[in-house]
């Protein structure tokens, strides 16, 4: 196996003593789209190597050496807290007066404390009453996309991959973000809407944690069923099932419970540190 690390900035010498650490028979660095990045070739040891790579604030995974960019046919990916920088719901209920509240079961259903259903159904109750207005103010003014994003899909998309978001958050934004950033498909819930405000109400299906698997496997139908890797990358328990039915997982910044069952991690890079994995 070999060893690839990464980081925002990386230098040459913290890479080399990662390289002695691991009694790796050679290093080289990545020239690709992603953060500064070193592939450690044919390592002797795994030991030490999670600490050494925290005190240095760098990204690592053990990767196989047949693991390349072109094998992705599919990647999906979470929305809040993942491809964007903040968690909607929150952000809404922030121009309601209520973000504390709102965003304590928000934090709970994502370590899998509760039930997700449970816990969104609760959440956009507390919502009723606000003026679409307030979702136009989050999408103009507080949504931001994740440090990476459109370098990660823009190199995946290039070696002909199709791309999914899959949201238990809401299709006022998913459907934007779907138009901005050329996403092939989207799954999210729907907010009920009356003379233009929230009723504190969802429509049709919700779209929990099994559905964003669904999703993704209706995904791999439709264009990996003859091969190719399926890729997912997620933040919060509830990606759980998502991430269990990829191929290769990414826990991006994540709660522990996903970073643990995970393939990988990343807590340093940006979403384009997945593109190293894939060197």
């Amino acid at each position: 196996m070999d060893l690839i690390i990464q980081a925002p900035t990386l230098d040459a010498a913290t890479a080399a003593s990662i390289a002695e650490l691991c009694g790796a028979a050679s290093m080289r660095a990545l020239d690709g789209d992603g953060p500064p990045a070193w592939r450690l070739s044919a390592i002797r040891s795994g030991d030490g190597i999670a600490a050494a790579c925290a005190r240095a604030h760098c990204d690592h995974a053990l990767v196989p050496a047949d693991l390349v960019r072109s094998s992705v046919r599919v990647v999906a990916m979470d929305m809040d807290s993942t491809l964007i920088t903040i968690e909607c719901i929150d952000e809404i209920a922030d121009l309601q007066g209520i973000k504390a509240e709102v965003a304590a079961i928000t934090a709970s259903a994502m370590r899998g404390e509760i039930d997700f259903r449970e816990s969104l159904t609760r959440r956009v109750a507390l919502l009723a009453g606000l003026p679409v207005s307030a979702l136009e103010a989050v999408y103009d003014q507080r949504l931001q996309l994740s440090p990476g994003a459109e370098r990660m899909l823009a190199s995946f998309r290039a070696q002909g991959a199709r791309t999914l978001l899959v949201s238990g958050g809401f299709t006022f934004f998913t459907d934007r973000l779907q138009r901005r950033l050329g996403l092939d498909a989207t799954a999210s819930n729907t907010l009920e809407i009356a003379a233009g405000r929230l009723t504190g109400r969802l429509l049709g299906e919700i779209v929990d944690a099994e559905g964003k698997a669904r999703e993704l496997r209706a995904m791999r139908a439709r264009h990996a069923a003859d091969g190719g890797i399926v890729l997912a990358l997620g933040d919060g328990a509830n990606d759980l099932p998502m991430l269990a039915a990829a191929d290769v997982s990414i826990a991006y910044r994540a709660k522990p419970v996903v970073r643990a069952r995970a393939t990988y991690a990343l807590d340093y890079c940006g979403l384009d540190g997945a593109l190293n994995l894939f060197a």
